[in-house]
């Protein structure tokens, strides 16, 4: 049960600190405590944990603009941040987790701004059909993090620049570009900035929860910069490439995904998945179960629905059925 807020204002837009920050800061919090990170990130394309950054981002060419690419935690899929978006986090032990109060603080704080906000889809807030904040979620050692975004006053054409979905993904959202789908906050709001938006953030977040809210002192620095380099490092940013033989792909109503596979004598040696799936390590499992498989249609099938321990939940067992019958449809033979 809840019985501290607190909160942390990052002050650096630096993403691949701020990242790291999250990091530390959700895997510290404590027992019946729900802290609240708001922070900016300049430039930068953020990436879900398993998604193709080639395949999302203009990359060369946003780079060669002075943008950042980073990739994070959670699953989902990519999102264009400058300083005309707020982040938010919310940092809570397992058992006191709740994507839908936690929501209810964002759609709180924007209603009292004027905006006419609803909250659609897997993980939408969207204002007369047009989304102004998507979020995310991970989870590590009991430790859970809810992150999103707002968009107050974001620079649409650069946005639109910088990412690249699917074709696939923006037919199944029944429009034509990226920039079609959104809408700013000041268009509700004319006078909106950072600090009247984190004003009524922490003011939705006491009323929400019932409680009086306290500041979060900074975590290790030492530990944060261990974090940051991993989260700068290009290994983890491009994600791991292999010279694939094979592979399936298809889009589902949980995200779109692309397996690929090395084989070799007849058993696949390699797999990854690239996904914009919300369940992250659920992407990662199905990856991992198909490594030593033969590669035959019915046997990887089989690795895929057994990939997630028991109990699944029903949102995974619907993930591994479509997987596997992905796999039963466009495996064919071997190579």
């Amino acid at each position: 049960m809840i019985s501290a807020l607190e909160c942390f204002r990052i002050e650096t837009y630096d993403p691949y600190e701020n990242l790291a920050l999250e990091k530390v800061l959700t895997l510290g919090v404590r027992e019946g405590e729900c802290l609240l990170i708001l922070w900016q990130n300049r430039d930068t394309v953020v990436i879900g944990r398993n998604q193709n950054a080639w395949e999302e981002c203009a990359l060369e060419r946003f780079r060669s603009g002075g943008g950042r690419l980073a990739r994070r935690l959670s699953g989902g899929g990519a999102v264009y941040h400058d300083l005309g978006n707020l982040n938010f986090s919310f940092a809570v032990r397992k058992g006191d987790y709740d994507p839908v109060k936690q929501s209810e603080v964002v759609l709180r704080a924007v209603r009292a701004l004027g905006v006419p906000a609803v909250r659609t889809g897997r993980n939408d807030i969207e204002a007369e059909d047009r989304k102004f904040s998507g979020s995310a979620y991970f989870e590590k050692s009991l430790c859970c993090c809810h992150h999103g975004t707002l968009m107050m006053d974001v620079d649409l054409g650069r946005m639109e620049e910088a990412l690249t979905p699917p074709r696939a993904k923006l037919s199944s959202r029944g429009v034509s570009s990226v920039r079609k789908r959104v809408v700013n906050l000041k268009s509700f709001c004319p006078s909106l900035d950072r600090a009247m938006m984190e004003t009524a953030l922490r003011e939705a977040f006491r009323e929400v929860y019932g409680l009086p809210l306290g500041e979060r002192n900074a975590p290790d620095r030492g530990e944060v910069l261990r974090e940051k380099a991993l989260m700068a490092s290009e290994e983890w940013i491009l994600g791991r490439r292999i010279p694939f033989s094979a592979a399936a792909e298809e889009r589902f109503s949980w995200g779109g995904v692309r397996l690929e596979m090395s084989v070799r004598e007849g058993r696949i040696t390699e797999a990854v998945c690239r996904s914009d799936a919300m369940d992250a390590d659920m992407i990662l499992m199905i990856a991992d179960s198909l490594k030593g498989c033969p590669y035959e249609s019915e046997a990887m099938a089989g690795r895929v629905l057994g990939a997630a321990p028991a109990p699944k939940g029903e949102l995974r067992e619907r993930m591994a059925v479509d997987m596997a019958e992905m796999i039963l449809e466009q495996v064919r033979g071997t190579v």
